[in-house]
């Protein structure tokens, strides 16, 4: 299965919290077909919320990336069709992090992996 990560798990990753915080997305996730990807707009978004003081990863922003590489993960980079697509049906969120993480997996052919209760019932998310 392909996978693209919320925000949510990823800073779980970066926490080194997941199996604590998520031990059911732990177990999928290291599955061995599993192909999983963290978008740009997950650590542009995390990278906001540090600056404003409402988040504090336990590694530096800079390192993060290479941290998520070096534990198999993908990074996903955002590109126009990303940009100019609509995941359908349109989501309860408002959360423009949120859509374009829905409409990377409407593209890419992923999954969204997510504890968001907005996101949890759409049709691109995993179902656990």
């Amino acid at each position: 299965m392909r996978f693209l990560l919320d925000t949510h798990v990823v800073l779980a990753i970066v926490q080194r919290e997941l199996g604590v915080r998520f031990p059911v997305i732990e177990t999928v996730l290291s599955e061995a077909s599993s192909e999983v990807f963290v978008s740009v707009a997950s650590l542009w978004e995390m990278a906001i919320k540090t600056r404003l003081g409402k988040l504090t990863p336990r590694l530096p922003l800079d390192v993060i990336p290479d941290y998520l590489q070096a534990s198999g993960l993908s990074i996903l980079t955002i590109d126009v069709p990303h940009v100019i697509t609509a995941a359908e049906p349109e989501p309860e969120t408002r959360d423009p992090f949120d859509r374009l993480l829905l409409a990377q997996c409407l593209v890419e052919g992923l999954q969204l992996v997510t504890v968001d209760r907005a996101l949890a019932d759409h049709r691109l998310a995993f179902r656990f």
